[in-house]
């Protein structure tokens, strides 16, 4: 059952709590600010950068543009962000793609995740799902893992070296199994040979597979259940630790970027998606509000590019 809107306030800790205002004195932009997405339109990337863009423009009052630059994993438009001037006229959606995994991966990444970048703030942390087919014979993880160890078994992804593979890897590592990679140019084109029998399941966003009636997901990725489907339990409760993760969107600039600006910036973002409706919003992608700080999106980015490259070393993951 959907949380109220009152409830899910309360569970993030802001219910009753009014977020720090925006200082009089705070910086403000001379010219819209431009948040570079750096994947193509519509995906669960460009939707939360949409509404970060909107939370800044409410809280502040000022016109945010959001630019998709897609292209190589996400690494194109970060790396123009990462060059830009650091005067808070250019920022950039970060993710676990484009930040964490990306880097862990391919050599040919030309920016420090970390140095070259101004971390912001955390938009939302969003679950990955175990999912199979609603009509097939796996019902629940510990079935899919009992088949996986007893016979040969195909999983897709959403590519070589993306958070999807990424994450079965891991399922395998953590449950002592071997379920056979199958890549794919995205998720959909994986949905759709799941539904047709070629591959047995997938790890994806559940914002891509959450709300698809013919898929059933058998466990979140998250260290506890998701709000919004809370009937599907995390992998925490079947002991697999190894493979809790989330896929974490936020806002960074680049390196130099002066406290005021990333504070001001930090601070609307914080200010605008904490209103209910943006609450709501968020719910719709697993996610509940957050209040992190600046420090503590820069630690977890920092974490998760050293959690990530251990990974994809011990692994041997590579991107094409």
């Amino acid at each position: 059952m959907p949380m109220s809107r009152r409830a899910v306030l309360a569970a993030a800790g802001l219910a009753g709590l009014s977020l720090p205002a925006l200082a009089q004195t705070a910086w403000r932009p001379a010219r819209p600010v431009r948040l570079v997405v750096p994947f193509t339109p519509g995906g669960t990337t460009d939707l939360l950068g949409r509404l970060a863009a909107r939370g800044i423009e409410t809280a502040m009052g000022i016109s945010v543009v959001v630019e998709n630059r897609g292209g190589a994993g996400g690494v194109i438009g970060s790396d123009a962000v990462a060059k830009s001037a650091p005067d808070g006229s250019v920022i950039v959606l970060s993710n676990i793609a484009s930040q964490a995994i990306g880097p862990a991966v391919s050599k040919h990444v030309p920016y420090d995740p970390v140095r070259d970048f101004t971390p912001i703030g955390l938009i939302a942390a969003v679950p990955s799902a175990i999912v199979v087919a609603a009509d097939g014979p796996i019902r629940s993880l510990p079935d899919l893992l009992a088949r996986a160890k007893g016979g040969a078994m195909r999983f897709g992804s959403t590519g070589i070296g993306t958070s999807s593979h990424v994450k079965l890897e891991l399922l395998n590592r953590a449950a002592g199994v071997q379920i056979l990679h199958v890549p794919y140019r995205g998720s959909a084109p994986a949905v759709v040979d799941v539904l047709g029998g070629q591959v047995d399941g997938l790890i994806a966003a559940v914002p891509d597979v959450g709300r698809n009636d013919r898929l059933r997901m058998l466990a979140v990725t998250t260290p506890e259940r998701a709000l919004r489907w809370p009937d599907v339990p995390s992998v925490r409760e079947f002991g697999l630790e190894p493979l809790v993760a989330t896929n974490w969107f936020g806002l960074s600039g680049p390196a130099g970027l002066p406290d005021t600006v990333a504070d001001t910036l930090h601070d609307a973002l914080a200010k605008g998606l904490a209103d209910p409706g943006m609450t709501e919003r968020l719910l719709d992608f697993g996610a509940g509000p957050n209040s992190m700080s600046r420090r503590d999106y820069a630690a977890l980015t920092a974490s998760e590019v050293s959690r990530w490259a251990a990974i994809a070393r011990d692994a041997n993951i590579q991107a094409e």
